[in-house]
């Protein structure tokens, strides 16, 4: 029986969030203004699940100020291609699993990234999903550009919203941000769809949330396969609904490092430095199927994965520096397993980009 593999990119294949590295890069006061947007996306995606708006449109918000600092699409290529930060093993892991079956990347990263990484990694660049955008033929007036640059600066002002626990309306939130998501919805729902920018990009679809089960669904026929032959791994908001649509249909649901969002909708939390356990889960699943796989993590130790067949080079590989955790995720250990895989992502990912949504 054929199964495939598919996998987010940021954080399951590499260290990068290069959305947040770009805006760091080119915007004065780069890293507060994407933290700022980010935490208002998680609040827009997740809290108040606006009509419409999908987890990871950080990256269609921060668009119209790329353009307001002159941000080409070559340097956003240039940049990309210069900054790949991988997880240790990705190429001999991504490498070996597709020995074994087709690999995908559903990613919400730009494609100016993606094809990079693909470069890199000497990854198919058409098994690929992102967000599409050419920035170069976005319009933009001299007038946008300096009110932008205003506009940039004041969300950098803006102190970071705090999301209650168990918050489902505006009116859970303090008043001083119930106001900040009041004046960030002035901005990017009145006021920037106004401007030539905001028409520019219009169009534009972040390949997030919805985007990324409808990603798999077209992967999956593809490759003639059912919803039940997917193995997804992710680590991020951005993932929920892959993760849902996966589980629902009963393929296997992987969190790779991944912050509450991804350990809480997965079915295996992954705490690792090393992608060679990915690899080894991607064999046992496509070989084997998902019983196996369960089977094996109730016993993940070095004997237990061995006796599977998994070849040894790959075993050594991953247990080079320490086993690797690796857990199925019920109700009695996911609130640990959450605040080890987030703290452990800092760790891999540094503290600025760990921490984002």
């Amino acid at each position: 029986m054929k199964r495939i593999f598919i996998t987010d990119c940021e954080g399951p294949i590499s260290k990068n969030d290069n959305a947040f590295e770009l805006t760091a890069n080119f915007i004065p006061n780069g890293e507060k203004l994407f933290t700022n947007l980010s935490k208002y996306d998680d609040v827009l995606a997740d809290t108040l699940k606006k009509p419409g708006y999908s987890a990871g449109s950080t990256l269609k918000l921060i668009l119209p100020f790329f353009k307001a600092y002159g941000v080409t699409d070559k340097q956003m290529e240039e940049f990309s291609a210069s900054n790949i930060l991988l997880i240790a093993d990705t190429q001999l892991s991504l490498h070996h699993i597709q020995t074994i079956t087709e690999a995908y990347i559903v990613s919400t990263s730009y494609e100016h990234y993606i094809k990079a990484l693909c470069k890199t990694l000497d990854f198919p660049y058409k098994n690929t999903y992102c967000t599409k955008v050419n920035l170069d033929k976005c319009l933009i007036t001299p007038q946008e550009k300096e009110r932008l640059k205003e506009l940039s600066q004041e969300i950098v002002q803006m102190k970071q919203i705090e999301i209650p626990k168990g918050a489902t309306n505006p009116e859970d939130f303090s008043n001083a941000d119930q106001e900040t998501v009041r004046r960030l919805d002035e901005i990017f729902w009145n006021l920037i769809p106004k401007m030539f920018i905001g028409k520019s990009i219009r169009d534009v679809v972040t390949v997030g949330g919805e985007q990324k089960a409808e990603s798999i669904r077209e992967a999956a026929k593809r490759e003639n396969v059912e919803l039940a032959d997917v193995m997804y791994v992710g680590d991020s908001i951005t993932d929920v609904e892959a993760f849902k649509l996966v589980r629902a249909n009963d393929g296997l649901t992987v969190s790779f490092n991944g912050n509450g969002y991804a350990v809480e909708n997965a079915e295996v939390a992954v705490i690792s430095e090393s992608n060679a356990v990915t690899a080894i889960i991607a064999e046992l699943f496509c070989r084997f199927g998902k019983q196996k796989v369960e089977e094996t993590l109730q016993n993940w130790d070095y004997a237990a994965i061995k006796s599977s067949g998994i070849e040894e080079s790959l075993l050594r590989k991953m247990s080079a520096d320490g086993f690797p955790k690796a857990k199925i995720v019920t109700t009695q250990n996911m609130e640990s397993l959450v605040k080890e895989s987030s703290d452990f992502r800092k760790k891999v990912r540094g503290v600025a980009v760990g921490k984002l949504g």
